[in-house]
């Protein structure tokens, strides 16, 4: 791994830092399930790495769409070299499910509400548009001509 911080320029963004370690490491690039205790390993093979960015951006990475939906369908967790780290539980497994499940609601009633008043603000403009007419129909009519 290159050097991620030196003194003569900012340490990278935990972003950056995930996607550096997502090149790097095929486990972590493909979403799979990590060991537990994975920052362990990245701290002692790079000890360069920031510790705050590092678990920010391994929280990231374990928090996304991808990861979780790889955590909920699989039983076996990964070393950063790709060997077996322990199985993932049932517990795990239910657990990433149930966070899928939330976000997607989430997700959903956002989607409705966006789409709601995307609807009302339609409404609401042909409703003026129409009374822009009759105003304008009105003074036509009653208008010298």
């Amino acid at each position: 791994m290159t050097e991620v911080s030196t003194t003569d320029t900012p340490a990278p963004s935990a972003r950056d830092l995930l996607k550096h370690l997502q090149q790097e490491f095929k486990v972590i690039g493909e979403h799979l399930p990590l060991a537990i205790g994975i920052d362990k390993q990245l701290l002692e093979s790079h000890p360069s790495i920031n510790r705050k960015q590092l678990r920010a951006a391994l929280g990231m990475h374990t928090r996304s769409v991808r990861y979780l939906k790889n955590l909920q369908a699989a039983t076996q967790r990964f070393h950063l070299d790709g060997s077996p780290a322990g199985e993932v539980s049932q517990e795990q497994q239910a657990l990433a499910s149930k966070e899928l499940i939330e976000r997607f609601k989430k997700r959903a009633a956002e989607n409705r509400a966006a789409q709601a008043e995307k609807e009302k603000a339609e409404k609401e403009a042909r409703a003026e548009r129409e009374r822009q007419e009759k105003l304008m129909l009105l003074a036509n009519k009653f208008s010298r001509k």
